[in-house]
Formats: structure tokens, sequence, C-alpha cells
């Protein structure tokens, strides 16, 4: 007897879509950091997507598996280096964190690799995201704030793709047909049963 299990995609991705996009609004410069951002990096940023990502495991998918496991954790450390100077421990230097943002581009670059055998709207979650890392990373190497305001709305349109990429799957599903377009896979893979 198989056993069917639903895509969990769609949760990670709203974990992350809405996560991203309200830090982003605060690179944009509208808001400060605050207890709002923490948490969702935390709580749905982070630990949602790890459960995504071991829920992906358990469907044989490698590669949401390394995506949702990998950023649930990105968030969690994200949120620890905030907090953690303020509770009294070590502070990195901006150019760490360019360090730190730069080593996620680059991961994030090769997913985005991976991510042209599916449908084009994971394509531009992936390809804005590694944008996004890179953006951020300059941006801690030069101090120059214009373009962490430029990563903020680039990361805001990131953030919206990933929102809109997990919706078309949900109502997708539900009505059994297309009611928001995703886009073809460039490569089809008949080893998998997700497109997410």
């Amino acid at each position: 007897m198989s056993t069917q299990y639903a895509n969990p995609a769609p949760l990670g991705l709203m974990g992350f879509g809405m996560t991203t996009v309200l830090l982003n609004i605060h690179n944009a410069g509208f808001f400060p950091i605050d207890s709002m951002i923490l948490a969702m990096g935390i709580f749905y940023g982070g630990l949602s997507q790890v459960i995504v990502g071991i829920m992906c495991f358990k469907r044989g998918d490698t590669f949401g598996t390394t995506a949702f496991t990998s950023y649930g954790l990105f968030w969690l450390t994200l949120v620890g280096l905030i907090v953690l100077p303020k509770m009294g421990f070590a502070s990195s230097p901006p150019s760490f964190m360019g360090c730190y943002l730069m080593l996620w581009g680059i991961f994030t670059g090769f997913m985005f690799i991976g991510s042209l055998r599916y449908p084009f709207a994971k394509q531009v979650v992936f390809g804005s995201l590694t944008v996004l890392f890179m953006l951020l990373a300059v941006r801690d190497f030069t101090g120059n704030e214009t373009i962490g305001v430029i990563a903020g709305f680039e990361g805001i349109f990131c953030g919206a793709c990933a929102i809109y990429f997990a919706m078309a799957q949900v109502l997708n599903a539900e009505y059994g047909r297309t009611i928001l377009p995703i886009g073809q896979p460039r490569v089809r893979d008949f080893n998998s049963a997700a497109i997410a």
C-alpha cells in the first residue's frame, strides 16, 4: 500500500517569502529591525522551512531537502547574528557579514542552476535570491547604504515571487487546472513527481 504525501513546498515558500519581504522592507529603509522580523525569522522563516526540508526528505526530494533546510537554518543563524551581540556575545564586523552573505549567494547560485530543471517561477525565485545575497554582501563589504536600499527593493521582489509560486501551487492543485501560471520547466525531470 503506497502512501501519498502532500506537497510541503508551498509552506516552505510562504515561510521564506513572507519573512524575506518583511526583512527587505527594513533593508529598503521603511522601518528598523524589530521583534516582528526576528519572530518571523525564528518560526516561519526558520523552523517551518526546516520542517519542510525534512518532509521533502521523506518524499525523496533532494533539491527541496537541501533548499528548505538550508534556508531555514539561514534564518535561524541570521537571527542569532542579530540577537547574540545584544546579549553580550561577540559581534561580527560588517566585512565578516559580507563573507557570510557572499557564501549564501554562492550556494544560491548553484541552487539556481539546479532550479533550471523546474518551472520558470522557481527559477525567478532562486535567480533573484542570488542577486539579493550578492547585493547585500557588496553593501557590507563597501558600507554603501544605497546598495542596501536597492537590495531591499530587490528582496521584496524575491519574496513576493516566492509567495506567488507558493500560492500558484496551492490553487492549481486545488482546482486541478492552472489558476496562476508558473511556466513550464526548461528541462523535464521524469524522475521526480514534485514540481517544487
